[in-house]
């Protein structure tokens, strides 16, 4: 029986479940969405959620542990601010198909709503550069031929 078992293995010990979890999460905050197998993807989705709920509320002790500090202040930063209006259901899981290796069923796992999208900054075209050409005058005389003329036969 599975009694009292909670969460996924992976076939990994408790630190190596950890990291690759923190890895994970961290990942999918930095990038705003990761490819992974399914079961990874259902494992760490609840966790996502939950460090988006309590970065909305300002608890920064109790995330801090969780992901890698270079993703920190993109959670509290950008993505909290993202998801103010939502109550929940900030991520979703799509499909993807099957690796080629071992069959494994892939999914891309991201935000629900992406990011705000960036005005747009119209540039003009440059200018093509016109060279001059310059004209060189051809001032050197033209070269004489020079013919050889055989050489007549001696007599004896």
């Amino acid at each position: 029986m599975k009694n009292q078992i909670f969460g996924r293995k992976f076939k990994r010990d408790k630190n190596e479940r950890a990291a690759l979890i923190k890895g994970l999460i961290s990942s999918m905050i930095l990038n705003e969405r990761i490819k992974t197998t399914e079961a990874k993807a259902k494992a760490i989705k609840g966790e996502v959620e939950k460090l988006v709920t309590r970065a909305k509320k300002g608890k920064k002790d109790l995330v801090s542990g969780s992901i890698y500090p270079n993703a920190f202040d993109k959670l509290f930063n950008d993505i909290a601010r993202r998801f103010e209006g939502r109550a929940g259901g900030y991520t979703r899981i799509v499909k993807i198909g099957q690796r080629f290796g071992d069959r494994a069923s892939l999914v891309v796992l991201e935000w629900v709503e992406g990011p705000a999208p960036a005005l747009a900054v119209t540039k003009e075209p440059r200018k093509a550069k016109v060279k001059k050409v310059k004209t060189v005058k051809n001032t050197a005389k033209p070269k004489k031929k020079v013919t050889l003329k055989p050489k007549k036969a001696v007599k004896k």
